[in-house]
């Protein structure tokens, strides 16, 4: 999933260069922690959330059709 979310963000932001993303596994959910530039977030967000739904939405497919569950949150 770590490389799943940072194909998809590299691919949105200006500064692919400062993008971390951080995996936490834990017993029955994965929590991918995305990380980008202060003037990116916004572009990783999206209006009213959209764009970040919408990877979530990506990320929860494909971790279902391994049979496990993953989630993204951005941090700061």
């Amino acid at each position: 999933m770590k490389e799943l979310v940072l194909l998809i963000a590299k691919a949105l932001v200006d500064n692919p260069d400062k993008i971390e993303v951080k995996e936490i596994v834990g017993e029955k959910a994965t929590v991918v922690e995305l990380k980008v530039a202060d003037g990116d977030k916004g572009k990783i967000i999206g209006k009213e959330g959209r764009i970040i739904k919408a990877i979530r939405i990506i990320v929860n497919s494909a971790s279902a059709k391994l049979d496990k569950r993953a989630t993204v949150e951005v941090v700061e």
